[in-house]
């Protein structure tokens, strides 16, 4: 008799599912080790430089040995000093940097650790929906029992919220929120704010507000800062990241701002799980927020330049396309007869016959099939190209499916 396997994962392995954009970005890695010119359209992983001076900083801490030891596990606190002045500065919000900021590594592991903070088995969380695969997963890997929002008209979605806290048992403890939204890049205002603070008083429920994309906005558009809001800091926090504003996406640095007893929960989860972010980058991270507004501005007209050359193409190719007024991304409709693929089917065929990479809508969750996200990331000459490609490739998936 064989003996038993003694490899046996926690039961919460069995609630996630395989992760499309894995399985995307393992395609994508085979073609361009077969030596394919992939272009990559699927992941916000930006391709262009960190500032300058953010650069030179950071050689010239490294060189430090004493940076070389433990940092401080909630933050440097110069840099969380110059986060509150940069919400005094572009929100008018005053935060206490010693209570109510805690720097993390990136974005995604602070959502992912204050959910195991805030969450557990029975508790219910509220995400609109699609989403990003993080803000699902996190709660679902914490215990909790995650209820898909469909976005939609500012009135439609408060509704349905209202719905859920009326009709659900126990009522949601949890809402995730995301402006300017990955995805969709539907965009958030004060009056959806104050109207969401109101729930969250009157029904009792926490607010995480996801706030990456906050400095990549076109068109005249600034994206509000859920924490302007009056009572805001009662019930949220708020999550901040260097990764798209200065193209530090693999400096792996964030913060988390806003209430004091969630941000006090989620430093003290931290503490149990890891040591903070290596010093040199949070002091680059100083230099960044200090002297580098312009670059800010610089690398927006360029997501501008790229979305205005990735619409103008789709449009010309017959799709429907409404240009996004914030983010790195063009969220759009699959034109048929190719819909009827299914968008991860659609996305397969376009990298093997395109040599395009795309992100499938359906890995944001049902509410995303039918649609693409397509990243700015690639410079305008590469978008052109990519739009060539996908101009041969849909014509070769038309033939194949007539």
């Amino acid at each position: 008799m064989a003996d038993a396997n003694p490899i046996q994962f926690a039961r919460r392995m069995n609630q996630l599912p395989p992760y499309l954009f894995g399985m995307i970005n393992k395609m994508k890695m085979e073609k361009r080790w077969q030596g394919d010119d992939v272009i990559d359209l699927g992941m916000g992983n930006p391709v262009d430089p960190a500032p300058e001076p953010v650069i030179d900083k950071l050689c010239e801490v490294a060189q430090d040995p004493k940076i070389h030891r433990y940092p401080a596990a909630d933050g440097l606190r110069n840099l969380r000093r110059e986060i509150a002045k940069v919400y005094a500065k572009d929100y008018n919000v005053t935060l206490d940097s010693d209570a109510e900021i805690i720097c993390t590594i990136g974005s995604k592991e602070g959502l992912s650790h204050l959910s195991l903070a805030l969450i557990g088995p029975g508790d219910t969380i509220l995400v609109p929906a699609p989403a990003f695969p993080v803000h699902i997963y996190a709660a679902i890997i914490a215990g909790g029992s995650v209820i898909r929002v469909p976005l939609g008209e500012p009135e439609q979605f408060l509704q349905r919220i209202v719905n859920m806290c009326e009709n659900v048992y126990p009522r949601p403890k949890l809402l995730i929120l995301n402006y300017p939204h990955n995805p969709t890049a539907q965009l958030g205002d004060i009056g959806l704010y104050e109207e969401i603070v109101k729930l969250a008083k009157r029904f009792q429920f926490m607010v995480l507000h996801d706030f990456a994309y906050s400095k990549i906005t076109f068109d005249g558009y600034v994206a509000p800062s859920f924490l302007q809001v009056k009572g805001a800091l009662d019930v949220a926090v708020e999550f901040g990241s260097f990764s798209k504003s200065y193209n530090m996406a693999g400096w792996r640095l964030g913060y988390c701002v806003g209430n004091r007893e969630i941000i006090g929960a989620l430093a003290k989860i931290k503490g149990y799980y890891d040591y903070g972010i290596f010093s040199a980058v949070q002091i680059a991270g100083i230099v960044a927020l200090r002297h580098c507004d312009e670059h800010i501005v610089a690398q927006t007209e360029r997501y501008r330049q790229r979305r205005d050359v990735m619409c103008d193409g789709l449009q010309r190719l017959g799709w429907k396309v409404d240009p996004p007024k914030a983010g790195m991304f063009a969220w759009v409709r699959i034109p048929e007869p190719y819909a009827k693929m299914g968008s991860m089917e659609f996305a397969i065929q376009l990298m093997q016959r395109g040599n395009v990479a795309v992100a499938p809508g359906i890995g944001f969750g049902e509410e995303g099939e039918g649609y693409l996200r397509l990243a700015l990331v690639e410079n305008e000459h590469r978008i052109r190209q990519a739009l060539r490609q996908m101009k041969r490739a849909l014509a070769e998936i038309a033939a194949n499916i007539a």
